[in-house]
């Protein structure tokens, strides 16, 4: 049997660690290295982690300094020795074949990259909703970068797919980064000849107010277009086809950091966003003919957005449109 990494990186969780690290003990595929990085959590987390690795031979505890979600995802890749790596957020839980289906889409489609469907759920009891859509197919790679840039068959975070090892060891996180999956996932994907997608819902991600992503806005949340501006990069070498969609990929997404940041930062802070997110339009400078085939809703925001993104943002502001 073919071993699967699991890593968890594991940071101020003690509420949720053990629902999470159970859900991954309990798949019916059990060839698993279970590797729980303790990133320096201050709570009763270390002791949690090594009362598992008691329980269960499989799992493997790292014990280190506090340096963040990617750091501690570096740290359990250099000691994975499995023929296959996958990735858990230690408050999220995962279904009970999810490795198992995706090891089995991997062999039967001959696929590097395999994932599943992820349900939002709410730790206040809201409803949940799908994060992805559900849908059986099987990409190129050419396909899987471009459904990356649309993020409609294929989402930016790492926790819900199954990675050919060989094929991504090399790849690391960027470091003290938010949105690293962004930095990460064309990189990835840029190694895998092909991508199986399932409707299985096998990944459970919980949205509670205090974590990162449902912290608010900060200045921080801009290391996402350093991610878009290198993935630009990227393809204009390696995916040159793709090149104007990644162009106007960085442009939409300055609109939105715009919005953002307008409604959500005081004023110091949303000049300096806007400062950044100019100094990022003058660099990469876009025409109409790069967006010509875009929906028309898209064509106008673009088009507004060359003559004054903080008009653009202000109108999409006051129609709530965007968020």
């Amino acid at each position: 049997m073919d071993l699967i990494s699991v890593i968890v990186p594991i940071y101020n969780v003690e509420k949720y660690v053990n629902k999470c690290v159970g859900s991954i003990v309990n798949q019916t595929y059990t060839n698993l290295e279970i590797i729980l990085v303790d990133d320096g959590s201050p709570d009763r987390c270390p002791e949690i982690c090594d009362e598992w690795a008691k329980k269960d031979s499989r799992i493997k505890v790292i014990h280190k300094k506090n340096g963040g979600l990617s750091d501690a995802r570096n740290a359990g890749m250099k000691i994975a020795s499995g023929d296959y790596i996958a990735f858990v957020d230690s408050d999220d839980w995962i279904a009970p074949e999810m490795y198992e289906r995706l090891l089995m889409a991997i062999k039967n489609d001959n696929s590097d990259i395999a994932a599943c469907a992820v349900k939002m759920v709410w730790e206040d009891g809201s409803s949940s909703k799908l994060l992805t859509l559900r849908t059986n197919c099987v990409l190129s790679q050419y396909e899987a970068q471009s459904e990356l840039l649309s993020e409609k068959k294929l989402k930016q975070p790492v926790f819900y797919k199954l990675y050919r090892m060989e094929n991504i060891r090399h790849i690391p996180f960027e470091k003290g980064k938010y949105h690293e999956d962004v930095f990460w996932s064309y990189q990835a994907i840029g190694c895998a000849k092909r991508v199986s997608l399932s409707d299985y819902i096998g990944y459970f991600y919980l949205q509670r107010i205090e974590s990162i992503m449902g912290s608010g806005y900060s200045l921080k949340r801009l290391d996402a277009m350093e991610a878009y501006c290198n993935r630009y990069e990227y393809f204009k070498e390696y995916f040159p086809e793709l090149q104007q969609k990644a162009l106007c990929s960085i442009w939409e997404n300055c609109i939105y950091h715009g919005q953002m940041a307008m409604t959500y930062l005081n004023q110091k802070d949303r000049r300096n966003v806007y400062n950044e997110l100019r100094k990022i339009q003058k660099k990469y400078p876009i025409k109409y003919n790069d967006y010509a085939d875009m929906r028309l809703s898209h064509k106008v925001w673009l088009t507004l957005s060359r003559i004054s993104l903080t008009m653009v943002c202000s109108i999409k502001k006051s129609l709530r449109i965007g968020y």
